[in-house]
């Protein structure tokens, strides 16, 4: 009843105005069509006919021509309508129906509406659910192309957002208490806490009844605008279970005059207007004398009830929406005539420059004129333009609306929001969420997601015959990070960078090596420390005893000198721990080449000259006159020159970097010493094998003479652990990696030297400080010279 009241009101105001249509009276006709295609469709051809009887094809009316039609609110119904007055060309224009297959202007094309598309609705709805995170909602479809289609084009915009749909039902259009029930079932077993239903309130109204009967609460609703805004669904019971609905709805608006015009409607001013008493019968409960019967208890229709005691949603008209759509379709109709028809004279119009009388006009030779003018831009009495873009469709606006529990119990609407087509993307959509109320009375907005979020750290796996929204979250693999949530890949960290402990970030690699500080550096440093303060001890000892026989009989002079390069061995194993350089690379190899070697060579001439001291064969025959002292320091020299001409070739034939392993270990960057060759270091190696393999071949080949003092037994024993020392070195050193090579290297050095320390000096220490007298045996000439 408002809207074709307004219908009427929008009429009698453009007739009254001077400069709108002047000496034109604008007429109309109301139908109903019962909510029915059919009935639509026979009422079309009797509004284009003429008369009371359709005739298809004629047009009866001698007078007045047919300016446009007003309607139809369901989609379904204007399509029928729009489908028959477009085949004849007259205008319409829609104020409710919203579906956009009536954007096509092929198939409708004198089709306009004041009301946005759906195409704009599902647009926004899309952007509520973006902005509040949901990936997991409901949705309800009146079983009917506005439902059906509006559910449609919702799906792909969410799609493209990563919103999954859990479940699509259909509302029925005739009651179906089965179907309901299923409905709700299937509403209360789902994980999905956002629901968005297109329908209208009629259809809606049973299944909210089923919800309140199995007590479905926690539940978001988005409401399309065909019953956001409706009071039949909103009763006091159902107040808790639907409050914090989200709904859209045509933006507000005033019509000054309409309220003092609806109240002073009444049946008596047109006694012959059926719609007009079954409207009064209804809001006042009373029946008129025709329709009323004995067994009826109510009472008779007066016509002299007042509509200003009467609150319903007829003489709400403080927050018009749909209503103005109807008022603003008139005027649409109205400026476009008043366009057409301005030819200067009053009854004439404009048609290829000619002008002609009205009455002769047909409505297929203004067609195209009538849709070009219906796109012309008009101000509404709120002082809002007006237009209809190149599909018949107005610019889009929505308010955002939310269901609020009011002080009486009953749910209000509340305006949160707004949503603005013609504005650019991301300033479309605004929400004040602190004046939004979630159901349950709720400050913070509903969570609804069929898996939780993945955290920074994990990625998502997608659930096989489950939806992209349902999935479980794996940490990233070594190597890989995920900033965000719900990554469904992790990214690798560049070369030099390794996650952090939550595999959200990448961090700088450590750099590591063999360092001073760490506990296998300090372990390595005081075995070298003790192992030099050993050596000094054994030199004091050999020192303070040089005089005696012991110590002369072991070659002094070698003695003191092998002590030297044992000394340098053991010094050496520093070079090997800290950060390495360039420098200290090449350093090690020579040192570690340079000071073995001269210990092994002062071992070969201690080795030989005891072989050579019991080689004589005859009296007062002594061979180490062949073999003197000089001719032995010649000897180490000899020996430890090769060795030394074998350094300056490595270091001459390749040059040594620092190379970063990130191989060994994956978390760290390894320094180490890289050599561009390593033929010169295994010639090195090689060499030093050599000596030491003779040294043990002829200290075992005199390990039986007659020495007091075992000394080539010692030395036997000295070279078999360095052996076997060397020999163990090298599957350890192919096994390990990173600075571990280097801890192998290091402990090497130390044990080796360690073993020709401890075996050849330390049973001459003891029997000099503990056996004295052992000491002083007397032993040949031959070894104390």
């Amino acid at each position: 009843f408002p809207f074709f009241f307004s219908m009427i009101f929008a009429i009698n105001e453009i007739n009254r105005n001077e400069y709108l249509l002047p000496n034109i009276t604008l007429g109309y006709a109301i139908y109903d069509t019962c909510d029915n295609i059919a009935k639509a469709s026979e009422e079309m051809l009797t509004l284009i006919t003429g008369a009371e009887r359709y005739t298809p094809n004629f047009r009866c009316q001698k007078t007045s021509m047919l300016a446009g039609v007003i309607g139809e609110s369901a989609s379904a119904i204007s399509i029928a309508m729009a489908r028959i007055l477009s085949t004849y060309h007259y205008p319409q224009v829609s104020y409710f129906s919203s579906i956009n297959t009536l954007s096509n202007k092929r198939e409708f094309p004198s089709f306009f509406r004041t009301i946005p598309s759906d195409t704009f609705q599902t647009t926004a709805f899309a952007s509520i659910v973006e902005h509040f995170g949901w990936k997991w909602v409901g949705t309800l479809a009146e079983d009917n192309d506005y439902g059906y289609l509006g559910v449609h084009l919702f799906s792909e915009q969410v799609k493209k957002l990563g919103t999954c749909i859990a479940f699509s039902e259909t509302i029925p259009l005739v009651y179906s208490s089965d179907r309901y029930s299923d409905i709700a079932e299937t509403i209360k077993h789902s994980s999905a806490k956002v629901i968005i239903v297109f329908s209208g309130d009629t259809n809606l109204l049973p299944l909210f009844r089923e919800i309140v009967m199995r007590n479905i609460t926690g539940r978001t609703w988005l409401a399309s605008e065909a019953w956001s805004t409706s009071a039949f669904l909103i009763e006091k019971d159902q107040a808790n279970f639907f409050s914090g609905t989200l709904g859209l709805a045509i933006p507000e608006g005033t019509i000054a005059g309409l309220a003092r015009f609806l109240f002073q409607v009444n049946p008596l001013h047109n006694p012959d207007d059926i719609n007009m008493k079954m409207f009064w019968g209804y809001t006042f409960g009373c029946s008129w004398s025709e329709t009323l019967n004995e067994q009826s208890n109510r009472t008779l229709c007066t016509g002299n009830e007042s509509l200003l005691y009467v609150n319903n949603a007829y003489t709400q008209v403080s927050q018009l929406r749909i209503t103005c759509n109807v008022y603003n379709a008139v005027y649409a109709i109205a400026n476009a005539l008043e366009d057409l028809l301005s030819c200067g004279n009053n009854n004439e119009t404009i048609l290829n420059e000619a002008c002609i009388p009205l009455q002769d006009v047909e409505p297929w030779q203004v067609t195209e004129n009538q849709v070009k003018h219906l796109r012309v831009r008009f101000t509404d009495q709120a002082g809002k333009q007006l237009y209809f873009d190149q599909n018949g469709d107005p610019v889009a606006k929505y308010d955002v609306l939310n269901w609020q529990m009011g002080a009486d119990g009953y749910l209000v609407y509340t305006k949160v929001g707004t949503y603005d087509a013609s504005v650019p993307n991301g300033q479309q959509l605004v929400i004040d969420e602190q004046a939004t109320i979630w159901n349950g009375a709720k400050s913070q907005p509903p969570v609804s997601e069929c898996s939780n979020s993945c955290k920074p750290g994990f990625r998502k796996s997608v659930l096989r015959g489950q939806p992209i929204c349902c999935f479980s979250c794996i940490p990233c693999p070594e190597g890989e990070i995920s900033n965000g949530t719900d990554m469904t890949e992790c990214l690798k960290c560049p070369q030099d960078f390794w996650p952090n402990r939550n595999k959200d970030s990448c961090e700088p690699k450590d750099i590591d090596y063999l360092s001073f500080e760490e506990p296998l550096g300090i372990t390595f440093s005081v075995s070298a420390a003790l192992c030099v303060c050993q050596t000094i001890l054994v030199t004091a000892v050999f020192l303070k005893y040089r005089h005696t026989p012991i110590v002369r009989a072991n070659n002094l002079e070698m003695s003191f000198l092998l002590l030297l390069s044992l000394t340098l061995c053991f010094l050496g194993s520093y070079i090997f721990i800290g950060e390495p350089t360039s420098r200290l690379c090449v350093l090690r190899q020579t040192v570690f080449a340079i000071s073995f070697v001269l210990c092994i060579s002062c071992i070969f001439v201690k080795t030989l000259v005891v072989i050579l001291a019991f080689a004589m064969t005859k009296p007062n025959q002594n061979v180490l006159k062949l073999f003197r002292p000089s001719h032995q320091r010649l000897l180490v020299v000899l020996t430890t020159v090769v060795q030394i001409g074998i350094c300056i070739g490595f270091l001459s034939s390749s040059s040594s970097s620092i190379q970063k392993n990130r191989e060994a270990v994956l978390t760290k960057i390894i320094l180490e010493c890289n050599h561009e060759s390593n033929m010169a270091f295994l010639f090195s190696i090689g060499y030093i094998s050599l000596l030491a393999l003779v040294c043990f071949v002829l200290a075992f080949l005199a390990r039986n003479l007659p020495d007091n003092f075992n000394e080539a037994k010692f030395i036997t024993f000295s070279l078999l652990v360095f052996v076997i020392v060397w020999v163990s070195f090298i599957p350890g050193y192919i096994s390990t990696s990173g600075k571990y090579v280097t801890a192998v290297e290091i402990f090497a050095i130390l044990s080796s030297a360690a073993g020709l320390l401890v075996c050849i000096f330390f049973p001459k220490c003891y029997i000099i400080l503990l056996k004295p007298i052992d000491g002083d045996i007397c032993l040949p000439n031959r070894l104390l010279q």
